[in-house]
């Protein structure tokens, strides 16, 4: 126990040190690594590199890392285009008829952006910038605006297609589809609960009535239609990965070809609007599949060196319940989503974290659920959570009233993993009839 110990203490060390001097997080993944294997395995260089090669090329060929590039193009096409505000126009006749108003276009908004996005950065500014504006000049509560705004961006990481849910089922060697049917739930879970605090705040505080005239029946029928093929879009992609007709790859594709369409239909499409959104697209996808092959051949090190099963072995000698250790994982990417963004969270730790839950006998698919809400947590835990940056670039708000108005919805999604470890059917469930 304390050789795992001190091995695991210098492991996480030196990878913040490295990070903290300004090392790309892929380069130091691959140091430690090589370090590892060289210093305490005794590993010639030569051999290091044929593992590499070897572990390089695995990762890089997993045939699910195709749906990660088209997701995130109908992304970047969707955020340059206005549909995200024909969304928020659609969704707000509906929202003034219930407690809290607008505040719950965040919520809404950011579920249904989710659905074809699959980024927190993406969904929280497109998002952020259409809806906090208009509840200004509503003058709905400010917190209210900012922090369900902070917390629903983290929607998009959780609501299938998910590109974390992509990067943790390539890594753990998980069907991608039964993790997609697991998010399902838990999302709208999350989703609830945001939606059930605004509604009982803004009653509470007697802010629950509209401040705005409501919209005539003509118009908001209207503005509904004008979604409507968003929606079919939605459902294409979403309805042909649960009823097993498309893989989450093919599905990507499929929706990526309607997004196209639709863009072209609107009148929208361009050489420029291609440009951008295929130069936003190759930058992300480039860094997630470096991280990709680095957290592959670190996973490599970790098996040759048994980290795994000496992580197993120290879990089975504290005698831990389950329950504590998911306590103790959710306070460590607590801690971690201060300075990482969820991708990096997952390709630095699950090399040595999966195995250790595994082991204490969780199962894997409920565990990527379990990671990506706590790596929403990450991303609106006060004071340095990413989703308060972003917010602060949109709206120019101090990071500390920002991350005052995210502490509510923080407590939430911390109810909320409490919810999903206590009844892990809420993400077991659907893939169990799969």
């Amino acid at each position: 126990m304390p050789d795992f110990a001190l091995s695991f203490a210098l492991f996480f060390g030196l990878l913040l040190a490295m990070i903290g001097v300004g090392l790309w997080l892929f380069v130091a993944i691959f140091l430690i690594g090589i370090g590892a294997l060289y210093f305490d395995a005794g590993y010639s260089l030569m051999r290091i590199g044929l593992l590499l090669q070897t572990t390089t090329w695995s990762a890089a060929r997993a045939w699910e890392l195709s749906a990660i590039p088209l997701f995130i193009w109908m992304g970047e096409l969707l955020i340059r285009s206005n549909i995200a505000s024909a969304v928020f126009e659609a969704i707000a006749p509906i929202t003034r008829r219930i407690p809290g108003g607008l505040v719950h276009a965040n919520v809404l908004g950011s579920t249904l952006f989710a659905s074809v996005s699959g980024s927190t950065a993406a969904t929280t500014a497109t998002i952020g910038r259409i809806t906090l504006p208009a509840l200004k000049e509503q003058n709905y509560p400010r917190r209210l605006s900012l922090g369900s705004m902070a917390a629903s961006g983290s929607i998009g990481i959780l609501v299938p297609p998910s590109i974390p849910l992509i990067v943790y089922g390539v890594l753990a060697q998980v069907s991608i589809g039964d993790l997609f049917l697991a998010g399902l739930l838990p999302g709208l879970m999350v989703a609830a609960l945001f939606m059930t605090y605004i509604a009982a705040i803004s009653l509470i505080r007697g802010t629950d009535k509209a401040v705005t005239p409501p919209e005539t029946l003509r118009s908001g029928a209207r503005r509904v239609l004008d979604i409507m093929p968003l929606a079919a879009i939605i459902l294409a992609v979403i309805g042909g990965i649960y009823t097993g007709l498309a893989t989450p790859s093919e599905a990507a594709a499929l929706g990526l070809g309607a997004t196209l369409i639709l863009i072209a239909f609107r009148g929208q499409i361009s050489v420029r609007l291609l440009r951008e959104t295929l130069q936003g697209t190759v930058r992300v996808s480039c860094m997630i599949g470096i991280l990709l092959v680095a957290s592959g051949f670190l996973s490599s090190a970790m098996s040759l060196l048994h980290i795994p099963q000496q992580a197993g072995a120290a879990i089975a000698a504290l005698e831990l319940s389950p329950m504590t250790l998911i306590f103790i994982l959710t306070v460590f990417y607590l801690l971690l989503g201060c300075v990482l963004d969820g991708v990096s969270m997952m390709v630095m730790t699950l090399p040595i974290t999966a195995p250790m839950a595994i082991a204490a006998g969780f199962d894997p698919i409920w565990l990527g659920v379990y990671f990506v809400l706590t790596m929403e947590l990450g991303l609106i835990t006060p004071p340095i959570g990413f989703n308060l940056f972003i917010l602060r670039g949109i709206t120019g708000e101090t990071i500390s009233k920002i991350a005052l108005a995210a502490i509510p919805f923080f407590l939430l999604l911390c109810l909320a993993v409490a919810l999903l470890t206590v009844f892990p059917q809420i993400a077991l469930f659907l893939p169990s009839l799969s």
